[in-house]
Order: C-alpha cells, then structure tokens, then sequence
C-alpha cells in the first residue's frame, strides 16, 4: 500500500505518521507514505496558492493549478490515474467498511484542503472520492488524512503483529467488540468473568459473541440494523 498525501504541511503528516505501529511498517516497507507539498506547484514567486472567491465571501480559496500539479506528479510517478480522496464534511462518512474497500488499492491518494476550500473545477478533475470522519468542520484535511490511513494500514497484512487483531475488532459484522480483561484476576473488587478463565474455546467464543451483541444494542443500536444476526441472536437479544 503506497500512499501520497498532497498538503501545505507535508511536516504535520510524516510527524504523526511516523510513529507506534504504522512507523514500524512504513520502516518494515510493508506501506510507503509520499508527501506532496502543493506548494511547490505554485507558479507564484511567493509560493501563494490561495486567493480571494469569485462572488465575495470571507476567508480565501486554494486555487486549482498548485493543487493540479501535485496530484499530475504522483500520476506520473506511479504510471497511472490514482484513486484520489477528498477529505470533505460532503463526503460519505467513513467507516470500516469504507477502509475495508480502501485496503484493497495498491494506491492512494489523500488531498488535504484548507481555507474556506478548494477551486471546485481540479476537485471535479481528480477527485475519485469524497470522504469525511464526521458531522463536524476541522482546520484542514491533515487529520482526517491520517486517521484514514491508521485505520486502513491495520488491514494491510503484516502491519499488526497479530494477524487475527483486524479481523475481530469492533465494527467488524456491524457489532461492537466484546469486553476485554487482563492480569490480576481481581482489581478493585471487579474479577475477571469465570468463562475466561475456563479453558473452554467454544463458551469463550459464546460469551465473547454474546457480549458483543449486548454492547452494540446498549451504544450503537443503529449497528444492528446492518448487523447479521443469526435466529438464535435475535433471540438473544429479545427481538
């Protein structure tokens, strides 16, 4: 998985990226990060790649022709037309199904925004996805960016050292991941529950089922509604 960032602030991304677990696969070579500051695409002798809307308005809009440069210079290096996401509030909301589909791409392409927007005419031109991480209007892409491509590096193979961590974690099958317990048995009056300590894989599996369930009912009900519940689920659940 190669991805390629086009920013103002190539510094921000490779400081928050090079760390913990996708630090250790971008060393490993197992994903590559590119930044591209769209900057160096002005043809201003300032290096200024904003200017004031058409129409009036406040605040200042990235033009079209720096932001077309950067994503013609990760084209002709990769060889191809890449998949290119938008970080946008307009965006279908990301999710793990969406990282998912993403996965699956040999490369991608984050576009990161800043001021009031970018010239709609290059985002017509490039853009393939239009993405956002919530209801909510954050300072520029560069976060949205790297919590795409956090959570798309664990479906990567080899990135988590526990292979079977990805496949079992919340929001897989649209249900919450099950409660999780470590040493000591007891802390603060609280035990471990019995079951996990039994040694029996199959009742271990049940309770970990069926306490998945109970979690997503009680905090994400909505997630049921996607979810692929088995009769006995259903009855579980009391529906």
């Amino acid at each position: 998985m190669n991805y390629h960032v086009l920013t103002l602030f190539p510094q921000m991304i490779v400081d928050g990226l090079n760390t913990s677990i996708i630090g250790r696969a971008i060393e490993n070579g197992l994903i590559s990060l590119n930044t591209v500051d769209i900057r160096d695409f002005s043809t201003n002798k300032h290096k200024k790649v904003d200017d004031y809307p058409y129409g009036g308005g406040a605040g200042m809009v990235m033009q079209a022709e720096p932001v077309y440069g950067a994503y013609e210079a990760v084209a002709e290096k990769i060889g191809r037309k890449p998949r290119v996401v938008f970080l946008t509030p307009q965006g279908r909301v990301f999710n793990q199904e969406i990282a998912q589909e993403l996965a699956a791409e040999e490369d991608l392409v984050f576009l990161c925004g800043h001021y009031e927007g970018i010239d709609e005419r290059v985002l017509e031109e490039i853009v393939t996805d239009n993405i956002s991480i919530g209801d909510y209007v954050l300072t520029g892409g560069e976060l949205p960016a790297m919590v795409m491509i956090d959570a798309i590096s664990r479906l990567v193979p080899g990135v988590l050292n526990n292979e079977v961590s990805a496949e079992f974690e919340s929001f897989q099958d649209n249900l919450l991941e099950y409660p999780q317990y470590s040493r000591p048995v007891e802390w603060m009056g609280k035990k471990v529950p019995e079951v996990l300590m039994s040694g029996h894989h199959g009742n271990v599996e049940q309770w970990r089922h069926e306490q998945s369930l109970l979690r997503t009912a009680e905090r994400r009900p909505d997630l049921l509604e996607k979810a692929e519940l088995t009769k006995k689920d259903r009855e579980f659940l009391g529906r």
